[in-house]
This record gives C-alpha cells, sequence and structure tokens, in this order.
C-alpha cells in the first residue's frame, strides 16, 4: 500500500488509514480489526477523546502497542464532556487543550500523540491561543504535529493563515464534493493535506439502498450508484470506485473509512491496489452529481 507524507510533517500514512469510531466498544473485537489492517498494511489510526468517552482511545492504544514504531495515531480534542455525563461542550481555549491532551496520552498509553486534531472550531473561538496550545505542544515533544478537524470554510481559511497545520479532516464523496469548489485548491496550494472522512457516504455508495443525503434526494442517490457500477471491474467494486473517487485529488493524503467487520475493513483497503480512476471515468462520475456548495461558514 502506497505512504503519502501527512503536510510538512515526516509523517508517512497509507492511501487508506482506519476511522476508528465505528470499533465499538468490545476488546476483542476492536482488537482483531486493529491487528488485521496492521497486517494489510494500514499505518494511520484516527481516534477521539470524544469517541465512548475515550474508551475508543484506550482500545486503540491497547491494539497498537506492539507495533507503535510502524503506526501514525492521530487524535482529537475540543469536545468536553460535562461532569454529569449528560454531554459535551466545546472548549478550544489553551487550559483545556493543555489538560485534555494528558488524558488523550494516558489513554492511548503514548508518549506521543502523531497527529493532535482540533475536533472542530468556530470563527469565533480564541484562534491565536488555540494555536499557541498546541504550539507549544509540539515544542515539549508532547505531540509530532497539529491539524484540524472541519467542513468550514471560513474556518479552515484562518487556520492555514495563522497557523502551521499539517493537514484537514474533512467529509468528502461523490455526493459531498462540497471541498473540491474551494478548500482542496486552497489547501493543496499551502502544502497541507486532506485526510477524508465519509468517503462512501454513510454507505450509500457502497451497498446501502438510495435514501435522501444532504441536498440530494434518494434518486440523485441511485444515479450516483448507477454511475459507480458503470466502472465497476474485475478489481473495483462499487465502493472500491467510491473511495478511488476521493484518492484522485492530488492534496488527499489518506481516507479513513469506518469498518466494523473484518470483512468491510479487507474491502475498503483493497481499494489502494485497485485500478486508479481515468480522467474520462472521473468526469462521467461528475457528471452525474450535482456539485454542493457551502451555504454557511462561507
Amino acid at each position: 500500500m502506497r505512504s503519502n507524507r501527512l503536510g510538512s510533517s515526516d509523517l508517512l500514512v497509507s492511501e487508506i488509514g482506519l476511522g476508528c469510531m465505528s470499533l465499538g466498544t468490545d476488546p476483542r473485537r476492536a482488537a482483531d480489526i486493529v491487528h488485521r489492517a496492521v497486517e494489510l498494511g494500514v499505518t494511520f489510526f484516527d481516534t477521539a477523546d470524544l469517541y465512548n468517552r475515550g474508551v475508543n482511545e484506550e482500545l486503540v492504544g491497547r491494539a497498537l502497542r506492539g507495533v507503535r514504531d510502524r503506526v501514525v495515531i492521530a487524535s482529537k480534542v475540543g469536545n468536553r464532556w460535562r461532569g454529569d455525563g449528560s454531554g459535551w461542550d466545546w472548549d478550544p481555549s489553551k487550559a483545556y487543550i493543555r489538560q485534555a491532551v494528558e488524558g488523550s496520552l494516558r489513554r492511548l498509553g503514548v508518549e506521543v500523540i502523531d497527529l493532535y486534531q482540533l475536533h472542530g472550531g468556530t470563527i469565533d473561538d480564541p484562534v491565536d491561543e488555540t494555536i499557541e496550545a498546541f504550539e507549544e505542544l509540539k515544542a515539549e515533544g508532547l505531540i509530532r504535529c497539529y491539524g484540524l478537524s472541519s467542513i468550514r470554510p471560513n474556518v479552515i481559511r484562518e487556520y492555514v493563515r495563522r497557523s502551521n497545520i499539517a493537514s484537514v479532516m474533512m467529509q468528502h464523496s461523490l455526493l459531498d464534493r462540497r471541498p473540491e469548489e474551494e478548500i482542496f485548491g486552497l489547501l493543496l496550494d499551502h502544502g497541507v493535506s486532506v485526510i477524508v472522512r465519509g468517503p462512501v457516504a454513510k454507505g450509500l455508495l457502497a451497498d446501502k439502498p438510495p435514501a435522501p443525503y444532504l441536498e440530494h434526494g434518494p434518486e440523485v442517490v441511485a444515479a450516483a450508484q448507477e454511475a459507480l457500477d458503470r466502472a465497476v471491474g474485475p478489481r473495483r467494486s462499487r465502493a472500491q470506485v467510491a473511495l478511488r473517487y476521493s484518492l484522485a485529488h492530488p492534496v488527499v493524503a489518506t481516507l479513513i473509512p469506518g469498518a466494523s467487520s473484518l470483512f468491510q475493513l479487507e474491502e475498503n483497503l483493497a481499494a489502494a491496489e485497485s485500478p486508479a480512476l481515468t480522467e474520462g471515468e472521473l468526469s462521467r462520475l461528475r457528471e452525474v452529481v450535482p456539485a454542493l456548495h457551502y451555504r454557511q461558514h462561507r
């Protein structure tokens, strides 16, 4: 499986990583999926302190303990659980980020987090204070680099302008081409990599029946499925064509489809070995699905 450099950092990540949110809470099941991913060449594993109130970090850290020097571990910060467990609140303050990283390091069982990401963000945040927190953690050797997990163009532009982010995680698929309008080009120009989540659009670009998605009606989703099927071949399933669509953009370093079973994991990872889409195939896919545009946070 080919590796890509994450932004200007020295981190090398596999074309297809593992989004660990879908692992669940069964330690044995989670370990089986993570271990199989490592066997198949996955080097990038993404989690967050928010997932199952930190349990996900514990499961991922435990499963990767024996191969720590061969993998890139990413986590996220910014969503602060309330003391009564009723939910969480957004907190991008320097004080909270510095507090939260200690918990993530402990749960993951590591001395350094390879990629630490702000798990959201608004234009009203104390951006300079947030950036200062990440820069200090990097200087202290607690994180290797930092990034942003956001789909908001106005927030992404601020971090590109004012920080040294290595990556932006954002949703992208044939059914959600909003990043193609502006943000992919901006990030490519500034040497910031994209980590794609949601490349099969909640399974609608894999094996689920057509249903509404974002501003698309079920008829558009059905048309997208039919267009993907026309690109299917002996070495490419519908889901793998969908993954190849996102991988076709040069700014994309890695995709993180979730995997709740070994079969799903293995099919996703096989996309990295499947033939890349030609320019003609990409054009035909784009002709079928109208491009959406961000209406807010521009």
